[in-house]
């Protein structure tokens, strides 16, 4: 069986679009100054409310929302207490993952032999029609377009808004923000429901498309190679469109290469999506972290 090219370049669209929108997500709260090291634990609570409001309602559409909705309360749990109660953003991250992992599991437990709910095609009238170009990029499902989207809209509204420029300047030094009378705990707090948001979105893709079913784990580290991303992209939206497409290019080309039926562990290929990762993030991850990432903030009176 050989793979057809147009087909995998389109499948790494898929693929990867459920990392790029956890990854967009917590590039703003980094850029922000907060270190949310519980993504992983967002996405999978996404995963699961998108399934169940899914599967509660009959939409796909009310399903995403729900997913959005339940990985923005989560990381709410995470802002009031690394922001108001500023505790240790390392721990409270790894906390919130073990919370939304076994949340998931608990919630999750009565969902994992229902079908799948369809999430239908959104084709670009005139562009799907391109020869090669047609089925590789304008075929797809909305939630595609809303990955790239984003990137594009995160990366106009850091560089072109004041609004944007108050949030890099918070990451950078909270204190100088602070003393020109910009709300450092607000915009830190939206930054950080924000991420959540986008993580859920991207659980609920994995669940709802990828998968598509609901089983214990189904982001299968999803949320921890969002975050190496973010460091891989040098905290720049441009540079995340290009890592999240390579681990999903690699997971998508190590399930054809399993199709094809080559003598090849299995084993081998499923790892290779994460050591690829790890490789580029070694060679070319030497971007500077936004100056105040991961310090608290003390608010003077």
């Amino acid at each position: 069986m050989d793979i057809n090219p147009i087909l995998l370049l389109a499948a790494i669209m898929v693929a990867s679009t459920p990392i790029l929108l956890a990854a967009i997500g917590e590039l703003v709260v980094e850029r922000a100054g907060v270190l949310n090291l519980g993504v992983e634990g967002m996405m999978i609570t996404g995963a699961v409310c998108g399934f169940i409001v899914a599967h509660s309602t009959g939409s796909a559409t009310v399903g995403f929302i729900g997913a959005a909705v339940g990985g923005a309360l989560v990381s709410t749990l995470f802002a009031v207490m690394v922001i108001f109660l500023m505790t240790n953003q390392v721990a409270t991250g790894l906390a919130l993952t073990l919370f939304g992992v076994g949340l998931a599991a608990l919630m999750g437990q009565s969902y994992v032999a229902e079908g799948q709910i369809i999430v239908p095609k959104a084709p670009i009238p005139g562009l799907s029609e391109i020869p090669v170009l047609g089925p590789i990029l304008f075929r797809h499902d909305l939630v595609v377009y809303l990955s790239v989207a984003l990137v594009v809209l995160v990366w106009l509204f850091l560089t072109r808004s004041r609004a944007g420029l108050i949030l890099r300047a918070i990451g950078e030094n909270a204190e100088a923000a602070h003393a020109l009378g910009h709300p450092v705990r607000l915009v830190r707090f939206l930054a950080v429901m924000f991420g959540g948001a986008c993580a859920g979105l991207g659980g609920a893709y994995v669940s709802l498309v990828r998968v598509p079913q609901w089983i214990d784990n189904i982001t299968a580290g999803a949320g921890w190679i969002a975050l190496a991303i973010v460091v891989f992209a040098s905290w720049r939206p441009g540079r995340l469109i290009i890592g999240a497409y390579l681990f999903g290019g690699v997971t998508a080309l190590q399930l054809n290469i399993q199709a094809t039926g080559l003598a090849i562990p299995v084993e081998y290929l499923s790892m290779s999506p994460y050591i690829a990762t790890i490789i580029v993030l070694v060679a070319l991850s030497a971007g500077r972290a936004p100056g105040s990432l991961g310090k608290p903030f003390h608010a003077s009176s």
